[in-house]
């Protein structure tokens, strides 16, 4: 339990504090300007980004690490990349997952990775990075997808709590509704054995449109 309370913790330096999803752009529209607003981005996380696409890979990669099937989870993180229409999202998860298991080998040295690195490179999506290291610190599948959700559920509503006028009891009532549909979620990702998919157009256009945005709090 411990290394996976390590690995989702907002301390650990993956840099998930400057990426936003594509939320300050649309913050900076007003097309997320309220809790209600708040809510309905979350709900599109959820629906779409975590359960149709996230969720399922976080746990395949950490079935395929966990059986050094090296191969497939290279192709899964490839597929996990080109879900992504936005540059910016694309280079934003990677940076986070690469770094991810780049420090968790350096302060937890693990053979598995060690492999992994030499088999099938060192640049990874954060869905594919995460189950992985899961798998090297033999995190419980069902509690790696679970901590996988709420960190990136967590992650939405801290940058919410930068972007838009929203106290902390409020964003903490969004994210506890939206934690309280989390579970279905980690059922669906546990049981799918669908392709990968998301379709989500205004939340990608909003991260494609963060260029844009004429003063930046986030990287993405």
């Amino acid at each position: 339990m411990f290394p996976l309370l390590q690995l989702c913790d907002s301390l650990f330096p993956i840099g998930a504090f400057s990426h936003s999803d594509g939320l300050e752009a649309a913050a900076a529209c007003g097309a997320v300007a309220s809790a209600s607003d708040l809510r309905a981005w979350m709900d599109v996380v959820l629906d779409e980004a975590l359960a149709k696409c996230e969720a399922p890979a976080v746990h395949r990669a950490r079935r395929l690490a966990g059986e050094s099937r090296w191969h497939e989870l290279a192709m899964l993180d490839e597929e996990l990349n080109a879900l992504r229409p936005a540059a910016s999202g694309r280079d934003a998860g990677r940076a986070m997952g690469s770094r991810l298991v780049k420090t968790w080998r350096q302060i937890h040295p693990s053979t598995l990775l060690d492999d992994m690195a030499q088999q099938a490179g060192a640049q990874w999506t954060l869905p594919a990075a995460f189950g992985s290291v899961c798998a090297a610190a033999s995190v419980d599948p069902r509690a790696c997808v679970e901590g996988f959700v709420y960190t990136r559920l967590a992650s939405t509503v801290s940058a919410a709590m930068r972007l838009i006028a929203i106290g902390q009891h409020e964003a903490h009532t969004v994210l506890a509704e939206a934690l309280s549909r989390a579970p279905a979620v980690v059922e669906h990702a546990m049981a799918s054995t669908d392709d990968l998919s998301m379709f989500a157009p205004a939340f990608d256009i909003a991260a494609m449109s963060h260029q844009y945005v004429h003063s930046r709090l986030f990287r993405s």
